[in-house]
């Protein structure tokens, strides 16, 4: 049995349509098989709630008078990049000025929350935008345009990072205790937009998707995206393999699924919420949208040694079901593990775009470009 993307949305439409979060899915195939699955279910809701560092927002201030044309910028002290256009600005989310706790994440956290944010910068002085300076403030309903642009978010999957060394280590997947005391993961698990379509049948670029509590779309494969990784069952991914990139209007968004985080040592990042419609087209897609805790193995790196020094190397693979349990095992030791992602975060974010989409306000998109997989 095979279903169309167009009829599922007259299904949305017409209020028939039958939406399970991906927990729900994950049992519903378990119990009753991928083809009952299929032919009862038209949509999953999938998502992830976690540190996503190469995310920014592009923001145009809208012109002074006179005019400038920016050559440096800063938004709370924070630098923002101005080589672009006069106005338009960059800012990317990592960035910091002089403080280690406060930088990009916290100044489009400050905007989405409707907060004034100073703008200082120094134009380059011409005939036509003759401004050298600027000292004011923005909030965010006075730019002219903000739009959230993430070049790499939603991995796939990723690593579980352990310290082998005799001292601690600071990283962004948290502090790492020595000897391999604790393991630190960011993962949804099951509820994954990635693991619930490992070959990126239905996501693609174009595709309408939740993002910082508004709605956003897919602009196509995020920065390392890696389209044919080692796969385990299930078509799993067993390494970091797919990205997105995403885009959105900051406008729209909620504070809650944008918010910064400081991981002491490292640096600052920010928590994005993604959630993805998946259509059941298939019982292909109705086995992939059961995929389930205990089938994502995840690689485990020594970010003692091998993650800096860039060496293949890795300690085993563990599972998902394991890591979300609270510990993992390696070389016979039970080693405590913690997650920089929010399982609930997720759970609430494919809960609230499933009541979009049986409301009838959120239907789905195909995607324009297939993005690689193989």
């Amino acid at each position: 049995m095979a279903k169309s993307l167009e009829e599922i949305n007259e299904k949305i439409v017409r209020g028939d349509a039958v939406v399970l979060t991906a927990g729900e899915m994950t049992l519903l195939v378990r119990e009753r098989g991928a083809g009952a699955a299929a032919r009862s279910v038209d949509v999953v809701t999938t998502a992830t709630f976690g540190a996503m560092c190469s995310s920014g927002v592009l923001l145009n201030t809208g012109h002074t008078s006179p005019r400038i044309n920016f050559r440096e910028a800063f938004l709370n002290g924070v630098p923002a990049y101005a080589g672009i256009a006069a106005v338009d600005l960059f800012l990317g989310a990592t960035a910091r000025g002089d403080r280690d706790d406060y930088g990009g994440a916290h100044v489009i956290h400050d905007l989405v929350r409707g907060e004034r944010v100073r703008l200082t910068g120094v134009g380059h002085g011409s005939d036509c935008y003759p401004r050298k300076t600027v000292d004011s403030s923005i909030t965010l309903s006075a730019l002219r345009s903000a739009e959230l642009f993430n070049f790499r978010n939603a991995y796939q999957n990723y690593n579980v990072a352990v310290n082998t060394t005799g001292k601690t280590i600071r990283t962004y997947l948290g502090t790492l205790r020595p000897r391999m005391g604790n393991a630190g993961f960011s993962s949804a698990g099951e509820y994954s937009p990635l693991l619930n379509d490992p070959y990126f049948r239905t996501i693609g670029v174009g595709t309408r998707i939740f993002l910082g509590g508004g709605t956003g779309h897919v602009m196509g494969c995020g920065t390392q995206h890696d389209p044919a990784p080692p796969r385990g069952a299930g078509g799993v991914p067993l390494c970091g393999a797919g990205t997105l990139s995403v885009r959105g209007d900051l406008s729209d968004m909620n504070p809650r699924w944008l918010r910064p985080v400081v991981l002491p040592g490292y640096g600052v990042s920010l928590m994005v919420g993604i959630g993805i419609p998946i259509p059941v087209l298939d019982e292909e897609m109705a086995a992939f949208t059961g995929v389930s805790d205990d089938m994502i193995l995840s690689p485990v790196v020594d970010y003692g040694v091998s993650y800096p020094e860039n060496s293949p190397d890795t300690l085993g693979l563990v599972s998902c079901a394991d890591l979300l349990r609270g510990s993992i095992t390696l070389g016979g030791k039970t080693v405590p593990a913690f997650n920089l992602s929010s399982r609930p975060g997720a759970v609430e974010i494919a809960e609230t775009l499933r009541s979009w989409i049986t409301a009838g306000s959120f239907t789905l998109t195909r995607p324009g470009e297939r993005i690689p997989a193989a």
